[in-house]
């Protein structure tokens, strides 16, 4: 690459670029400097260590599962839309990006909790959501379900309705276009905002802790276990690192598959 297809940025404003950085990668740095490698298998495999983890990815997968069922359609809604309604449905589905976690939490209470919208109907019928797994489930899924959505859309956007109308003019039925021709182009998308979606439920922690509590075997994940030991309680504090350890090689290893899955990635 020649100096002239770098650019023209200014030289200075490398100095502040490397402390960006450096504020990024640094206490990352840090935390794997705690570890005690001498230990970390024993801490990783603890039965406190385990619950956690098992619960966090059994309800990541339901989540996840979940999302991609009500994502799709309506990643696809979006992209098949109009300009000014696929703007507002972005919009929408953007909105739990930039909340707080626990603003998320707390509308969640506000919809299932006893008071909630929906809470005296489902007590009604002896259905109980908040402090319970499919609590968590249900808070995993309001951050993470964006990032299928957003995901696949701009991979739907991006390849258009070319190949769906001559697939059409050669007769072929809507179900048929929809799993020969259009997730198969948009697949690339797809499997990036599953896997974003993943990476984003394992990792929750905000809306869960407040919608889901932290109950150990029921609503305690990896994270909420993490937070407990930093506060005195629940596992050790050398567990708690080692669980950090191990959410930070799985966000590395998501950002690498998506990355692995993006067209021309390659080059």
């Amino acid at each position: 690459m020649t100096r002239a297809d770098r650019g023209f940025v200014p030289q200075v404003l490398l100095v502040p670029a490397v402390l960006g950085l450096a504020l990024l990668v640094v206490p990352l740095a840090a935390l794997v400097g705690r570890v005690r490698w001498d230990t970390l298998w024993q801490d990783v495999t603890s039965p406190a260590a385990l619950e956690a983890l098992a619960l966090s990815m059994r309800t990541g997968l339901v989540a996840t599962a979940l999302c991609i069922l009500l994502g799709v359609p309506l990643a696809l809604l979006i992209a098949r839309a109009g300009n000014r309604t696929a703007a507002v449905l972005r919009a929408l589905v953007t909105v739990p990006l930039v909340l707080p976690p626990m603003v998320g939490g707390v509308a969640l209470l506000f919809l299932f909790g006893r008071s909630g919208w929906l809470g005296p109907a489902l007590a009604e019928v002896g259905i109980r959501i908040p402090f319970t797994t499919t609590a968590v489930v249900l808070a995993q899924m309001f951050v993470a379900l964006p990032f299928l959505v957003l995901a696949l859309e701009a991979s739907l956007r991006s390849t258009g309705v070319g190949y769906e109308q001559a697939a059409a003019s050669l007769g072929a039925g809507r179900w048929r276009i929809l799993t020969r021709v259009t997730l198969p182009l948009a697949a690339p998308g797809l499997v990036a905002g599953v896997v974003l979606c993943f990476a984003r439920a394992v990792g929750e922690f905000g809306a869960t802790a407040l919608f889901a509590g932290n109950a150990p075997g029921v609503t305690q994940t990896m994270p909420l276990a993490i937070y407990t030991a930093f506060n005195g309680a629940g596992v050790s504090q050398g567990t708690a690192v080692a669980l950090s350890l191990l959410l930070l090689v799985t966000a590395v290893a998501v950002l690498l598959l998506v990355r692995a899955w993006r067209p021309g990635a390659a080059r």
